[in-house]
């Protein structure tokens, strides 16, 4: 909710680690809340609906909505959701490598005075460390996108694609975004584990998948 949003603003900008680690916990719990069903969908069950030919139902699961959100609901609304599912999993996928490439490499310059970029620290500890004006800056810039839109659609760059293959590219992109957003969901898990027990897992880095980072 806005209510919870503005709650962990307030505490990220205005607070030392221990209010971090509250902000961590909110996040968390709200992110639970926004995917638990209403007491009106009642008991969550499998059943194919009427847009199990849409693009993103694919084996083994095929068309899977195991809460029954689809459930009496019209084209526009679906068309909604799926808006909504690819939109998250663009930004997964952007938050994945915002993961990754500060473990190897920083943008040179300050962000704020005084403040360089190799001074942040990668992951959640980062929340500390900005200064004010530094989130300031990111809320308000992420939220006049998301208000107004106003970066729009982007015509260059867009290969020109036969349906077959433009199907295919759409499909691939929806499930890059769910991988990306169980990825996002195990890093912020696993660095906000090590935030609070430092060294829990006896491992040496974040991204312990890929020690090509490091070397």
């Amino acid at each position: 909710s806005k209510l919870l949003y503005y709650f962990v603003i307030a505490l990220i900008i205005s607070s030392p680690i221990a209010n971090m680690k509250l902000a961590i916990l909110s996040l968390i719990a709200g992110t639970a809340a926004a995917f638990a069903p209403s007491a009106s969908v009642g008991r969550c069950e499998t059943k194919v609906a009427a847009f199990e030919n849409e693009l993103g139902v694919i084996n083994p699961t095929g068309f899977w909505d195991p809460c029954g959100l689809t459930e009496n609901i019209d084209q526009a609304t679906f068309d909604q959701y799926r808006t909504a599912e690819l939109k998250h999993g663009r930004v997964a996928m952007l938050c994945t490598i915002g993961y990754i490439v500060p473990e190897f490499y920083r943008f040179p310059g300050v962000i704020a005075s005084g403040v360089s970029f190799a001074d942040i620290p990668n992951g959640v500890a980062a929340i500390d460390a900005i200064p004010p004006l530094g989130w300031f800056q990111m809320v308000f810039f992420i939220g006049a996108v998301d208000y107004w839109g106003f970066l729009g659609d982007f015509e260059v760059g867009k290969p020109k694609l036969s349906p077959e293959k433009l199907a295919k590219a759409q499909l691939q992109e929806l499930q890059h975004g769910r991988l990306a957003m169980l990825a996002t969901m195990e890093l912020l898990r696993h660095d906000s584990q090590e935030l609070v027990s430092p060294g829990f897992d006896g491992l040496p880095h974040l991204i312990n998948g890929i020690p090509a980072l490091y070397n």
